[in-house]
């Protein structure tokens, strides 16, 4: 316990930055204490993507680099590279993928995802994930802190731009999956379409029973037919703050990580 004390203090060591215990303490991401910090909205993406034995994934916007390293702890024998637009998030995130022993099978770049030239190869990643900003530029009040700005606001880069993106880097039927807002998912679908994605897989998240869609999941193939799977919907919450039985699950999927060497698709 005390080399474990001693190293989050190393990793994390600066003024503003907390080492936060993620998943029963199985994953721990170093992040600000104000501005950005990843939601649950993240883990939903990461249990949602699926990840094989000796995939490249590419992980466009990756923040605090959470979904980065869940996937590449699941499926050892990976490769991910994140990519933030925010200096200090990417490295960051680096260190986090240090500080989890996951350096040599997650590598953070700092770059504009809207410049992919700069940042990757064309058609080089089985999968590409992406948790875009979920509000327009100009709809209501852009937060003070430009971090969370960049975050829920498309100042840097709109889901169009993350699309755009995910088709440059992915190979012909390749994956990419998302995670939006449910009252925007026609423009995500119809974007996907034009991107030469096609959705074939959908989830609706919703927070509790008979209440409203909150956010929809979304796998799309590169160069894929025309046929979408409708799945059960999610729901968060059962009485109160208390979690359903499904959600309790989830979480139990994502501890279950595979011994060093194997490989195991995320459940979907």
């Amino acid at each position: 316990m005390g080399a474990d004390v001693a190293r989050d203090a190393a990793a994390a060591g600066r003024d503003g930055e907390t080492v936060d215990a993620l998943l029963g303490g199985r994953l721990r991401i170093i992040q600000p204490k104000s501005g950005y910090r990843f939601s649950l909205d993240a883990l939903l993406l990461a249990h949602f993507a699926v990840l094989r034995e000796g995939e490249a994934c590419i992980d466009l916007g990756t923040g605090s680099g959470v979904v980065a390293l869940l996937l590449a702890r699941r499926c050892p024998g990976g490769r991910v590279l994140g990519i933030d637009i925010q200096q200090e998030l990417a490295e960051m995130a680096q260190r986090s993928a240090e500080l989890n022993g996951l350096a040599g099978s997650v590598e953070i770049r700092h770059g504009d995802i809207r410049r992919p030239e700069r940042l990757f190869t064309p058609a080089s990643f089985d999968v590409a994930v992406f948790n875009p900003p979920y509000r327009r530029l100009r709809s209501g009040r852009t937060n003070p802190d430009p971090a969370k700005a960049v975050a829920r606001h498309e100042v840097a880069g709109s889901v169009q731009d993350f699309l755009a993106a995910a088709a440059e880097a992915l190979r012909p039927s390749g994956r990419a999956y998302a995670i939006y807002p449910a009252r925007r998912m026609v423009e995500l679908l119809v974007r996907m379409r034009a991107a030469g994605i096609e959705p074939k897989r959908l989830r609706m998240v919703h927070s509790r029973s008979g209440g409203r869609g909150e956010f929809v999941l979304v796998e799309g193939v590169k160069g894929g037919r025309e046929e979408l799977t409708v799945l059960t919907p999610l729901v968060i919450y059962a009485d109160g703050a208390v979690y359903t039985a499904e959600m309790a699950a989830l979480f139990q999927e994502l501890t279950a990580f595979p011994a060093a060497g194997g490989g195991r698709s995320p459940a979907s």
